[in-house]
């Protein structure tokens, strides 16, 4: 979860950091610090809060230095405060450490230091892992690339470290497992090190991506050299990055979230983009070729992911089972990996995640490849640890999403869904030509119908300022929409703090009808297609009890209309490409609510952008 920055050249440090460190604040944002070499020493500031309280801080201080390490905090070890915030010293202050991730056996080794004499200043795993470093160095007298690598082989769980000595003031060591972390290359012997590609973009091209137990040792001037935690030396594989500078603005947008909204007939367009021939009727997905075979005999298809990740593979569900009649199962990567999962080797297991590093994602990945299914990765991240890990896969090409409530990412990740399972089931022969044809021009049709929607936000806005005091919202859909109401109620969670809960239509019987009344508002989503009457039925049963229906319907619709407090059109299209449109209006509602609410939109309470850890 948490950002890492640093930064070793001939520019000054503090201001890479500070630029870097708000760039990455979506990932944490609960404290934040550097720590910057001068005058032989390594000073240190960090403070509780956001990265502007940091700047704050710093006025008036040394801050001149040529190297330093930064970092914004999501707590997991310690609550947020400023001694829990990174980065954190050593015994001696002689070192310093940033970090992402968890050590698990922190508490036993941290029992062991104090016995030695070691007495810490917080409550985290991260200061554990630095003492530590520092008491292999002097008792076993190595040096510090020998301390961090044999230190890193006694530590369980996750890390994304970065870590400076006063003694080497023109050296870092990075080092990763489980966490992302990459190395910029710049010129003049100078070296990034940060998270992700953001803060790296505007200064140079040429990254490395760690891989999982590899070491750097980077030293401004000379070759960055790398080396695994069996000291085998590796040689670094230098990729040039495709994230450009401008994707990473607000571009005039008052918050990343509705920029990013607002980027969805763009961004699902380019997963699209080579990948469909709508005149030829063809369908090429060039990452999946080679296994297309494999998914076309598969005895069962597994998804696994987490949060808006997992609802865009439950419409994966539907999508696959509807067109390829391959039995589809949808599980939580945090709950598949700890059931014993019978898994075989003809089984297909797709995971999704938008920055391709979510830690339960990587961890179901690695069992199930482990007894041998073949898996498919659908990430959003270039270099990205799922696309390393998997046996083939497909980029959703949506660009960065920087929001931490993930929204183009959904349609993308639903997109590139709807062109896995087009695919095959042509392939396949599970539909008929006609039926091909038809649903691929549908889905080339797509981001113009979502531009036409965006353009008419007034009545969101409107019923926006309506409910932006509920205290409960119920959201109901069937079929491919159900996992839509999942994750319309999910947005308006994340962002404005109001309960809200999403269910299969025909399930409001089962318990949650009891919650109806006149103060609660109930989203339907009651497009033509998918169970039209069924759903219509639903909303007589919410209307007899008084609650306040919000319907989204397709464009021309009467018969809900009539009976809606409250109707948001969307245009016509096929029933199993619905979600790319029904999602739009819940989006924007759940936003609009947000921020009527004064809330923080693009870093909403509790939360980050990537989850790291377990």
């Amino acid at each position: 979860m948490c950002g890492i920055v640093a930064y070793v050249g001939d520019k000054e440090a503090y201001p890479i950091l500070i630029k870097g460190l708000k760039r990455l604040e979506y990932r944490g944002y609960d404290s934040s610090g550097v720590a910057l070499i001068n005058d032989g020493a390594i000073n240190l500031y960090k403070k509780q809060g956001k990265v502007a309280e940091l700047e704050s801080f710093t006025e008036g201080k040394n801050i001149i230095s040529n190297i330093g390490i930064g970092h914004t905090r999501w707590a997991t070890h310690g609550a947020p405060n400023d001694e829990n915030a990174h980065p954190h010293y050593s015994k001696s202050k002689n070192l310093a450490i940033i970090h992402n991730g968890i050590i698990e056996n922190y508490a036993s080794l941290k029992k062991e230091l104090i016995q030695r004499g070691h007495e810490f200043s917080s409550d985290t795993d991260t200061e554990v892992l630095i003492h530590l470093i520092e008491d292999i160095q002097y008792n076993a007298k190595v040096d510090l690339v020998e301390a961090v690598r044999i230190a890193l082989n006694e530590v369980i769980g996750a890390y994304a470290i970065v870590i400076i000595s006063s003694e080497q003031p023109d050296v870092m060591i990075a080092a990763k497992k489980s966490s992302p972390l990459v190395i910029g290359i710049g010129t003049d012997g100078e070296y990034f090190v940060a998270s992700d590609a953001t803060p790296i973009v505007e200064y140079t091209k040429n990254v490395v991506y760690l891989d999982d137990e590899q070491i750097g040792v980077i030293q401004k001037g000379e070759k960055l050299r790398l080396i695994d935690i069996k000291n085998q030396e590796i040689t670094p594989y230098i990729q040039e990055l495709e994230v450009h500078l401008e994707a990473i603005e607000k571009g005039g947008y008052e918050h990343f979230m509705l920029k990013e909204i607002y980027e969805q007939p763009i961004s699902i367009k380019n997963s699209m983009r080579g990948r469909i021939n709508v005149d030829k009727g063809i369908v090429s997905l060039g990452g999946i070729r080679d296994y297309e075979q494999k998914i076309i005999n598969a005895e069962r298809i597994i998804i696994v992911a987490c949060g808006t990740s997992w609802h865009a593979g439950l419409v994966g569900e539907y999508l696959f089972e509807d067109l390829t009649r391959i039995p589809v199962e949808v599980e939580y990567a945090s709950e598949f990996r700890y059931r014993n999962p019978i898994i075989n080797e003809n089984d297909v297991v797709i995971a999704i995640s938008q920055s391709g590093e979510t830690a339960d994602t990587l961890a179901a990945i690695k069992l199930a490849k482990d007894k041998g299914a073949t898996i498919i990765g659908i990430c959003n991240v270039v270099g990205s640890t799922i696309s390393r890990e998997t046996h083939c896969g497909s980029y959703t090409h949506a660009g960065p999403e920087i929001g931490v409530a993930s929204t183009k990412a959904f349609t993308a990740q639903v997109t590139v869904l709807s062109l896995m399972a087009l695919s095959i089931a042509h392939k396949k022969g599970s539909i008929s030509d006609s039926k091909f044809r038809l649903l691929l021009a549908e889905l080339d049709a797509i981001p113009s119908k979502v531009k036409r929607m965006l353009e008419s936000d007034e009545q969101v806005t409107y019923i926006s300022e309506l409910f932006k005091d509920a205290t409960n919202f119920l959201y109901l859909g069937r079929g491919y929409n159900f996992p839509v109401a999942l994750e319309g109620a999910l947005k308006l969670k994340e962002i404005s703090y109001i309960h809200a809960e999403g269910y299969p239509a025909a399930e409001m019987k089962h318990g949650p009808i009891a919650l109806i009344d006149e103060e609660m508002p109930i989203v339907v989503i009651a497009t033509k297609h998918g169970n039209y009457e069924k759903v219509v039925s639903n909303i007589e049963e919410v209307k007899a009890r008084s609650g306040k229906i919000i319907a989204i319907v397709t464009e021309g619709d009467t018969e809900v209309k009539a009976i809606a407090d409250h109707v948001l059109e969307i245009p016509a299209t096929e029933d199993s490409l619905s979600p790319l449109l029904t999602s739009i209006p819940l989006q924007l509602l759940s936003y609009h609510i947000a921020v009527m609410r004064g809330c923080n939109v693009d870093q909403p309470r509790n939360l980050a952008k990537s989850v790291t850890v377990e």
